[in-house]
């Protein structure tokens, strides 16, 4: 459905933050999707990297669990600065500049000749990184009406579910045939081809822009702070994001030391997980728009419980029945990102959606990074190389899980 250019562009609601005559909605996704996909890609292979990693740089699982946790204290400032002014910028620009910097920093990370410089590729990666996925958020909120948005953050979401059928086997062959720098160098190229895509097809996104403040950027975000219904939300991000992150760095390094998989064998991991829930995490985003968000990711988040105590309690087994916990496991932590991440968007209005974004990035990708370098200092390696504890991480975030089903009910949806 088409309007006349003609007519006035007043953002009073999101269905007309991005006029459909500039671009049709199935075309936004598919391209916020792509940059999702990349974005996500660039953070996730580290995860399945661990075992590799750990055995050329010859580091600890603290080590390793600082490798991880530097992008995600980088992205958590970048995110809290970014929301000093990126509501006052075009929604195209500041998304493609920041594609550029974190398109460089993946390339930095592919060139790293040692540890240290690959932790400062890292730290620069997530600097851009982690304020690209808020960005993305943000411009669903604007574009696409909440009737449909849980569906959209589904399909945009589904891009970690690409990221791991595809791209995490394809980087982990690489990685393995060759050496650890041949993943980043993959991700960089494509990062690269995104952006000129983008430059040419992304539309000018200036709706916000007509109803957002003119304050100091200091007193809209103490503005965000003051609103008890985003600190509600932020409480959400919390729960959410360190209940997944106590668990999933340490997936593959466990895999490998305790259940018996091979480094090789670790893409059939991600592969199933992947295959799963690009079909659940949209599922979930519709059933979420349904039969409304809060009950779906209620329900998701009870039942994941089961797969996380599983998986960080799990014996040497047969690999087809660690593959069905892995997947079960991929395939809840999905579908309850999906509506939350719909309920947060749907918490705030446009003129503040950027900055609040940007400030509730910062506060996931800084519980990422505690949860990260928390599960770290909890897991323990043996003499004979197998890692202690990981079920201590497992209790830990099931607990934490209670929590967020607990938040959930003292949010309002505002737009």
């Amino acid at each position: 459905m088409k309007i006349s250019p003609e007519e006035p562009a007043p953002v009073a609601s999101a269905e007309e933050a991005v006029p459909k005559t500039v671009i049709r909605e199935d075309l936004l996704i598919f391209l916020l999707a792509a940059i999702q996909f990349t974005h996500m890609m660039d953070f996730v292979i580290m995860m399945p990297l661990g075992p590799q990693l750990m055995r050329v740089f010859d580091i600890t699982p603290q080590e390793f669990g600082l490798l991880v946790s530097a992008y995600t204290f980088s992205a958590a400032v970048a995110g809290f600065l970014s929301a000093l002014f990126i509501d006052r910028f075009d929604r195209k620009h500041a998304l493609l500049g920041l594609y550029l910097g974190f398109a460089l920093g993946t390339l930095a990370c592919a060139m790293a000749p040692s540890f240290g410089m690959l932790l400062a590729a890292r730290v620069a990666a997530g600097a851009f990184g982690g304020v690209l996925g808020a960005l993305v958020l943000a411009i669903i909120g604007d574009a696409i009406p909440e009737q449909r948005r849980g569906a959209a953050t589904g399909q945009v979401m589904a891009a970690f579910s690409v990221a791991s059928i595809a791209g995490i086997p394809v980087g982990l062959y690489l990685a393995s045939v060759t050496s650890w720098h041949a993943p980043f160098y993959l991700l960089a190229a494509l990062s690269f081809i995104v952006l000129l895509v983008g430059m040419f097809f992304l539309p000018a996104m200036r709706g916000h822009l007509s109803s957002a403040t003119r304050h100091s950027p200091f007193l809209v975000i103490g503005d965000i702070l003051r609103r008890q219904n985003l600190r509600w939300a932020m409480a959400l991000t919390v729960t959410l994001t360190m209940a997944g992150f106590f668990v999933i760095p340490f997936i593959s390094p466990y895999m490998v030391a305790n259940v018996g998989f091979e480094e090789a064998e670790l893409s059939y991991i991600y592969l199933f997980g992947g295959l799963a829930t690009v079909f659940t995490s949209q599922w979930a985003g519709r059933l979420a728009d349904r039969h409304g968000k809060k009950r779906v990711f209620a329900i998701s988040a009870l039942l994941s419980v089961l797969p996380i105590l599983v998986i960080t309690n799990l014996p040497p087994v047969p690999h087809y029945a660690a593959l069905i916990v892995t997947t079960f496991f991929f395939i809840f932590f999905g579908a309850r990102f999906v509506p939350a991440m719909a309920l947060i968007t749907s918490t705030v209005e446009p003129k503040l959606r950027g900055s609040f974004m940007s400030i509730n990035s910062s506060v996931q990708q800084l519980s990422a990074g505690l949860a990260s370098f928390g599960a770290g200092y909890i897991v323990q390696e043996s003499a004979t190389g197998s890692l202690l504890h990981f079920n201590w991480v497992g209790f830990v975030a099931c607990a934490i899980t209670l929590a967020a089903i607990w938040v959930v009910p003292h949010l309002k949806q505002v737009s």
